[in-house]
């Protein structure tokens, strides 16, 4: 990284003479100057609305899924099925990210993914019919699959010195509202007439609020950090010679590196655990006889224990030479919440909720140790590429087979024994990622 760093302030010494922002060529980063305070303070904004967007379209029909049920008359193998559509989505919708990132610009990408969500949310309750009822949750779902790629990549880009504050603050927004969305999704259904439908497209609104401040950026085509930038690599290479390669080997080795696998078995168990906690919980709880308001702020305070976690985690982590340790904390965390699931869902069930969420802190451990096991900044996106889409991809069936299971067995038992049995590979996957070394070392 220094050696990247000097050549890039020789080569503006050597080139064209620097000159304050103009109208030709704004100062956007990676340019040589700072961008305009007050346009780094709106995408700021930009930053935490986006992410407090990015998962009540999941657990707002969480909260509401046996209203759903029967409104819709879905089974139990379908319903796994609607809670199978995030990952499924994440998986195949996140690929493109880069790619269009590449083409449009990330904030013109972020940007309509908000779109995407306004309009999927405001669609989805009122389609009348299960196939459309899907269909437009894989439209929200789509915006959120390619802003939950671009965010990291818009925090590098605008906030390249202060990339673990701008990290920890989306992360505790997107932890705020996917909280916020659990809790209160009930209370306002029986304030806006007890519709369902109500409750789930009230959401739209906050999307629609989230798309104003990223059209600002909807002209701006600076690539992003790690993505090929033609004109950079071309500097690179009369520099040093050595400047293209190092950031190309990953690509087409990655698959042999253990680490690299590693982590995405690891992002995908617990993505697994997560996406089956916020389809399913709420309704492990109010078939216990919990009402589904108290239910569904069990969920937000699952979710909620991300907003604090969020930051120390991290931090924790990056302190670390290895990160097995904290792994194993949380996946104990996590066998001994479903444990009492099990045993006493009603009963313990606020102990239950916090162990829970103490366990599905492992996403930001996760997005950690993504950015420690690779050298380079290149390697950073291509690992999170392969790690993100080959996790989500690896956490599909889970849900659906939580459904099924439910549905087959007529209780919990089964589906909560599945997922404390997911953790045992989790911590495995989670140790292996989390030794000491980086995937150049291996590919």
């Amino acid at each position: 990284m220094p050696d990247d760093e000097t050549q890039t302030q020789t080569l503006n010494r050597g080139g064209a003479a620097r000159t304050p922002a103009g109208p030709a060529a704004p100062r956007l980063p990676g340019a040589a100057e700072a961008p305009a305070p007050w346009l780094l303070r709106l995408i700021a904004v930009g930053l935490v609305l986006a992410a407090l967007n990015l998962r009540p379209a999941i657990t707002s029909l969480g909260a509401l899924l046996e209203e759903v049920r029967d409104g819709l008359h879905m089974s139990g193998s379908v319903a796994g099925v609607l809670t199978s559509v995030p990952p499924l989505c994440f998986a195949v919708f996140g690929v493109m990210a880069p790619r269009l990132a590449r083409r449009f610009g990330a904030g013109t990408v972020v940007c309509a993914g908000m779109v995407a969500i306004a309009a999927g949310l405001v669609i989805r309750p009122y389609i009348g019919s299960t196939a459309g009822f899907l269909a437009a949750s894989a439209l929200a779902l789509m915006g959120i699959a390619v802003s939950n790629i671009l965010m990291p990549v818009i925090v590098k880009r605008w906030f390249p010195d202060r990339v673990g504050t701008m990290t920890g603050l989306y992360s505790m927004a997107l932890a705020l509202g996917t909280a916020l969305a659990a809790a209160v999704t009930v209370p306002l259904t029986s304030a806006m007439g007890g519709s369902w439908q109500s409750g789930l497209a009230v959401w739209a609104v906050l999307a629609a609020l989230a798309v104003l401040p990223w059209i600002v950026l909807v002209r701006d085509r600076t690539p992003a950090p790690g993505t090929p930038a033609p004109d950079r690599s071309a500097q690179g290479r009369s520099a040093s010679g050595q400047a293209s390669r190092p950031a190309d080997a990953p690509a087409l080795r990655i698959t042999r590196s253990r680490t690299a696998w590693g982590l995405a078995c690891f992002f995908g168990l617990q993505a697994t655990a997560a996406y089956i906690t916020m389809g399913w919980m709420p309704q492990i709880f109010r078939d216990a006889g919990v009402s589904a308001g108290t239910a569904g702020v069990l969920l937000a305070v699952t979710m909620a224990m991300g907003v604090p976690l969020a930051f120390v985690i991290p931090r924790v982590a990056g302190r670390l030479k290895q990160q097995g340790p904290i792994v194993v904390v949380l996946g104990l965390c996590g066998l001994i919440g479903y444990g009492g699931l099990y045993l006493a869902p009603a009963a313990g069930a606020w102990v239950w909720a916090v162990l829970l969420g103490v366990a599905n802190c492992a996403f930001p451990l996760a997005l950690t140790m993504i950015g420690m096991r690779s050298r380079t900044g290149a390697g950073v996106v291509r690992l999170s590429a392969f790690a993100q889409s080959t996790g989500y991809l690896l956490s599909i069936p889970g849900p659906l087979l939580v459904g099924v299971l439910y549905q087959h067995s007529g209780g919990w038992g089964l589906p909560i024994a599945l997922m404390a049995g997911l953790m045992i590979p989790q911590m495995v996957a989670g140790v292996l990622a989390g030794r000491d070394r980086t995937i150049e070392d291996e590919c």
